[in-house]
């Protein structure tokens, strides 16, 4: 039972897969041989600094990523940290080395700020690669505020933003895949996706991978994934 006093809210975790225009870190990872993690960023006279790791299978690569970094037209700045001095050594890297990062830029550009003052909270680092955005954050409210909220980033930053995985804080809720919301197809793809690691940060597996598990093409598997995310987020209390 709640305390006297106390509100009792509800809340959802989600990982939201993210593309908007005019962002560097999308820019330079589209066709990058490795990505990106943000640990932070931060508004200083008008301008968005954040910290970042640059990471690649090679050296050769980083060094690639980093110099595409450095010349963006969309950066004015990159401060190149010392990686002895790197606390974020306990945050895994797919690649095989990793630069840390500080980097200035319009903050115009920065989602951030949108997806903060919309209420959703990041949870851990952002991954970038592949020319997206992977945001992992905890909201309140109920599942028509999400998507009321969702749809205000959207608007704000003319952003498109996928519903890769919600678990809402409501244990009631927590059923939703027992309580036959999803078709049996979508069922099945969407446990498959969850057990083989398409949802875990980082992904352990692409949604081309399913697709080649399921014998169908990536297209029907990725509908599938969509279709039973919207259900999912639809039937929040």
């Amino acid at each position: 039972m709640a305390e006297a006093g106390h509100d009792t809210r509800t809340g959802s975790h989600l990982t939201l897969s993210i593309w908007h225009p005019d962002c560097w870190t999308l820019q330079v990872t589209e066709n990058a041989d490795g990505g990106i993690f943000g640990h932070g960023v931060y508004t200083v006279d008008d301008s968005a600094k954040g910290r970042f790791t640059a990471y690649g299978d090679s050296t050769e690569a980083l060094e690639t990523l980093v110099g595409d970094i450095e010349s963006s037209p969309l950066v004015d700045s990159v401060w190149r940290l010392d990686n002895s001095f790197d606390l974020d050594k306990r945050i895994p890297t797919p690649g095989n080395v990793s630069q840390s990062l500080v980097v200035m830029y319009g903050h115009d550009r920065s989602i951030n700020d949108s997806l903060v003052s919309n209420g959703f909270i990041p949870d851990k680092a952002v991954w970038i690669h592949d020319g997206r955005e992977y945001w992992d954050v905890v909201i309140e409210g109920d599942r028509a505020s999400i998507q009321e909220r969702l749809d205000a980033v959207r608007d704000e930053m003319d952003a498109e933003i996928d519903v890769q995985h919600i678990t809402s804080d409501d244990r009631e809720a927590g059923g939703l895949l027992r309580k036959g919301i999803l078709s049996e197809r979508q069922r099945e793809v969407f446990e498959l996706a969850r057990e083989r690691g398409y949802y875990t940060w980082p992904r352990e597996v692409s949604a081309t991978e399913i697709a080649e598990e399921l014998g169908v093409s990536k297209a029907t598997t990725l509908e599938h994934l969509r279709k039973a995310e919207a259900k999912v987020i639809d039937a929040l209390p």
